[in-house]
């Protein structure tokens, strides 16, 4: 299974749950506490959804390892493309 369609799934089934306890389609005679508690849930599990975002991209970028190597190796290919370009005559 891909991720988008586990992805697909578990958003359908919240989907489901809302719908069943928001618009009471199993008559299951629920508290009228409950339907109104569910009714703002997509808006909180959306508002959710975006701070774990912007949390783990955050901690990503901060965590972000330096690559000494190929920062090395760059300049070598610059350096080298410059010594390149003065022999052919363009003036850098």
């Amino acid at each position: 299974m891909t991720k988008l369609l586990e992805w697909l799934l578990g958003v359908s089934l919240v989907l489901a749950a809302w719908a069943v306890v928001s618009f009471d389609l199993l008559e299951l005679r629920l508290p009228q506490s409950y339907r109104e508690a569910a009714w703002p849930m997509p808006l909180y599990l959306l508002v959710s959804f975006g701070c774990y975002s912007l949390g783990t991209v955050g901690y990503r970028v901060a965590t972000f390892n330096d690559c000494d190597d190929a920062s090395a190796e760059l300049l070598g290919q610059i350096q080298e493309a410059k010594q390149d370009l003065r022999k052919k005559g363009l003036k850098i």
